[in-house]
């Protein structure tokens, strides 16, 4: 579905160790990539050297590395990052962030929110230390640093870093030449490695390991610490908790299909959490049509279990970059379909079943419904391969306030006139733990249960209520 009405996954991260001075920055340029799904806002990386060179900009990873660009970059191992950013696009926000401190540069790619970060940094500024950008990850290093001055051991550091830290985070560190994979202890945001025939890599998504041919050795765990070398794997288990708490958002829609997280193949979740909707809210139709492209691999598992067929029945122009989006209805209705357009001789005297992985705030949603009525549907069924979204994510993904959301304080009957569609089902919440295959109790199902595996700040929810003021203020 379009970007407005979909949740935004924060970034990706890779880190790349391998033998080849030459091979390093090109290794990371086509992991980020093949990760390009999970931040298009700015693209960076950082690569060894006598200084860390580091080159980032707003963009997509093409538009920011170009073969002269590319050739500014040297060296034997790097970190990775794509961006999406929940504060204004800004070039100094993109990241990896080089920080310089008393034991010298660090560089940090993060995925993830740290719900205690204005604390940390409070503590840090008493202790004198000065921040030139406000960022986290100024106060992940000037933490790694400060016990690096008592222990001199940069793996003790890291594991006090995690200690002091509540919330999501996968993290990629450069540090004196070493390369470094660090999960949170719930395991809320995914990352694997994988062994190269020249060396090693740590990325979010397994996908970037099959464009790299790497052979996957599995996740990493959560709590754990990985050092990648050109010949190995290290692995420290700095913290166990009694639960994880994966987010099951990743395999709903984040992830990229073709990827592997946990063991779980992304597009049999989802094809499972079609048929399961299917299940659970059986309708006479004739035709099942996804919603290109988020929710075709849940169309096809719901046309399998109702026994109807697939069709494509809308359209996307994939030549279009963000829109302007204009004040008036008219115009807003015309991006829609500039975007997605309906096509009439196979939907007109239809009953149709529109299959997507989510809803947010239902306003594209009502534009496609109405689209496709436009184009002689006899009826339009709406079915959702997540269960309603009604509470918002703390833990690094973009989503909107409680206020907001389409399903927040309304009943089944209140969507499905608000879609104007004939009826309404999501997959509920059961169902969609069944389809991902992990125990209940190793998911993060917080924007859909209002449970979070950790306490929350009030200072978040704060932050949170800012954000969406300010989408609210942009497209107004």
């Amino acid at each position: 579905m379009l970007e407005g009405d979909k949740p935004r996954e924060k970034c990706g991260v890779v880190g790349i160790a391998t033998d080849n001075a030459s091979l390093a920055p090109s290794y990371l340029y086509y992991s980020l990539r093949a990760l390009q799904h999970r931040g298009q806002e700015s693209a960076g990386m950082a690569v060894e050297g006598k200084k860390i060179k580091c080159i980032k900009d707003l963009g997509l990873v093409s538009d920011v590395f170009d073969p002269k660009t590319m050739k500014k970059l040297k060296g034997k191992a790097g970190i990775g990052h794509v961006y999406y950013s929940q504060k204004l696009s800004k070039p100094e926000n993109a990241q990896p962030h080089v920080i310089s401190t008393s034991v010298g540069e660090i560089a940090l790619g993060h995925n993830g929110i740290i719900v205690n970060a204005e604390e940390l940094k409070r503590g840090l500024r008493i202790k004198g230390h000065v921040f030139l950008k406000g960022t986290e990850e100024e106060a992940m290093a000037y933490i790694i640093a400060d016990e690096m001055q008592r222990s001199n051991d940069i793996l003790k550091a890291i594991k006090v870093l995690m200690r002091n830290m509540l919330g999501s985070y996968t993290l990629t560190m450069l540090y004196e030449g070493r390369v470094f994979g660090i999960r949170d202890p719930y395991g809320i945001r995914p990352l694997c490695v994988g062994k190269m025939k020249d060396g090693h890599a740590v990325v979010s998504e397994s996908v970037a390991l099959d464009v790299l041919e790497a052979e996957p050795l599995g996740d990493v765990q959560p709590g754990e610490v990985v050092e990648l070398t050109p010949n190995g794997v290290e692995s420290h288990q700095m913290i166990t908790k009694n639960r994880k708490a994966h987010c099951f958002f990743e395999y709903v829609y984040f992830a990229r299909a073709d990827s592997v997280i946990e063991g779980r193949n992304v597009y049999e979740v989802r094809e499972r959490a079609g048929s399961r909707c299917a299940k659970e809210h059986p309708v006479d139709a004739d035709v099942v049509i996804p919603i290109p492209d988020s929710g075709r691999s849940h169309a096809y598992g719901f046309s399998h279990e109702a026994d109807l067929p697939m069709i494509e029945g809308l359209m996307k122009n994939r030549y279009i970059g963000r829109t302007f989006i204009m004040p008036d209805q008219e115009s807003r209705d015309i991006s829609v379909r500039e975007k997605v357009n309906p096509i009439v001789n196979v939907i007109k005297g239809k009953r149709v079943v529109l299959v997507d992985d989510s809803i947010v705030r239902g306003t594209t949603m009502t534009r496609i419904v109405q689209a496709v009525k436009g184009a002689g549907a006899k009826e339009v069924h709406v079915r959702i391969g997540s269960p309603p979204l009604i509470t918002p994510c703390y833990l690094g993904i973009d989503m909107t306030t409680r206020e907001r959301f389409l399903a927040n304080a309304k009943t089944m009957d209140d969507i499905r006139d608000t879609l104007t569609a004939d009826s309404i089902g999501y997959i509920s919440v059961d169902g969609v733990v069944d389809a991902i295959g992990l125990p209940k109790g190793d998911l993060c199902l917080g924007c859909v249960t209002g449970k979070y595996p950790l306490d929350i700040p009030s200072e978040m929810h704060r932050f949170q209520k800012l954000i969406d003021d300010y989408e609210e203020e942009d497209e107004s």
